[in-house]
């Protein structure tokens, strides 16, 4: 076994870690990380030579498991796994301007947002469902039993209730498990797995890594990784780490992967910066960049990829929100009331005169709500019920019925 050693060089933003024995490529780099936004990454020098060592055959290459240093050594806002000037060049070309809610860029391109990071996140995990089947299977509603039916649509549930959880509770534990949850269900036989810490045996094909299998250390290391990331101030480095430090503890019995790629984008909902979807990412290329974090502790190949694919994220959202032009001002200052109001009358049934009084509106202290609210209502359908917070099986039941308020 390779000692389980960890050096620590530098400091401040300087500070980088490394296997003790590590052999000399799979040392971390400061090298800046290219700002290539073209149709692949361009890879730094230290991504070379960390590819260069994981091409070698996995016999030649020693047994690690899991270093729980690489967290506990961690300092936020003192210590960095992204470079200074590459976190805070992402930060400032991600961030919606202006003073926003949490979570308003995310609902801003949220339809997008559901197939792009659905399909995304699913491929990387051998989904056969192309682009534009996904589209389709939301824009239907329909439902089947295959598994990558299902692998999509917990994705879609997952990413809603991402949306809708995060700007209310932000970053905790429960956020995270209720995540893993609703991306695994009908997919693992034991549903008491479901958002629980494993306390099985977890194996990873095509790598010499090992992850620890003490259920309290699990439990210890998920925790300390949220507590940690809750104090990075930055939004791109708390979901860098965040991304690849679930996925190097594998705290839960499988989709650990898939729940590090979309747990990577609550720091992004709550400062409201464009989402990261994993767009155009090789699953070779992903493997490659978890395999140097769990065998060797080198991000180099993972700052690549996370740089070139957010900034692509972000590029085409920010033309999602160009498109939508200047933001209806009457829309703004009544969104949580019509959230409200619509969710009694489709999800509760109630009438529309008893929903704006539960909701302290009126049509004499504020006339211009219930026109928009007829309108709302008007348009509301199974293709866009989610900004309101509204399953689609709910919303097809209340216009079935005739749509009644």
């Amino acid at each position: 076994m390779r000692a389980e050693k960890v050096a620590r060089a530098g400091q401040g933003r300087a500070t980088r870690y490394a296997f003790v024995d590590a052999p000399e490529q799979n040392m971390l780099s400061d090298t800046p990380v290219p700002t290539s936004t073209g149709d692949t990454p361009t890879w730094s020098a230290a991504s070379l030579s960390l590819r260069k060592f994981l091409a070698s055959p996995l016999a030649a290459r020693n047994p690690v498991t899991y270093q729980r240093r690489f967290v506990d050594d961690y300092q936020p806002n003192q210590t960095f796994l992204l470079t200074d000037s590459l976190a805070n060049d992402l930060a400032a070309e991600g961030r919606l301007s202006g003073q926003q809610p949490a979570g308003t860029y995310a609902r801003k391109v949220l339809e997008q947002l559901l197939v792009d990071l659905s399909w995304s996140s699913s491929r990387l995990e051998g989904n056969r469902y192309t682009l534009l089947a996904t589209q389709e299977l939301f824009s239907s509603g329909a439902s089947k039993d295959d598994p990558d039916t299902v692998m999509l649509l917990n994705h879609k549930r997952a990413i809603e209730f991402l949306v809708d959880a995060v700007p209310q509770y932000g970053l905790t534990g429960s956020v995270i498990r209720n995540l893993h949850a609703l991306l695994m269900q009908d997919l693992l036989m034991d549903t008491s797995a479901l958002g629980a810490i494993r306390e099985q045996v977890v194996n990873i094909t095509d790598t010499v890594y090992v992850p620890t299998q003490i259920p309290l250390l699990l439990e210890e290391m998920f925790g300390l990784i949220i507590d940690k990331a809750r104090l990075i101030k930055n939004p791109l480095e708390a979901a860098f780490f965040l991304w690849i430090n679930f996925a190097y503890l594998q705290p839960f019995e499988d989709g650990n992967k898939r729940t590090s790629r979309l747990a990577a984008n609550v720091p992004l909902m709550l400062y409201n910066c464009a989402p990261l979807s994993f767009l155009d990412v090789e699953p070779n290329d992903y493997a490659s960049a978890m395999i140097g974090v769990y065998e060797c502790l080198d991000v180099s190949m993972a700052a690549d990829l996370f740089a070139w694919t957010y900034r692509r994220s972000l590029t085409k959202y920010a033309v999602v929100v160009a498109s939508m032009g200047t933001p209806d001002p009457l829309r703004l200052r009544y969104r949580e009331t019509l959230n409200e109001v619509i969710g009694q009358i489709v999800r509760d049934r109630r009438g529309l005169l008893e929903a704006m009084d539960t909701s302290r509106v009126t049509a004499d202290s504020d006339p211009e709500f219930e026109d928009l609210l007829l309108s709302e209502l008007q348009k509301l359908d199974a293709n866009n019920c989610a900004r309101y917070r509204l399953t689609m099986r709910a919303t097809e039941a209340w216009i079935d019925a005739g749509r009644p308020r």
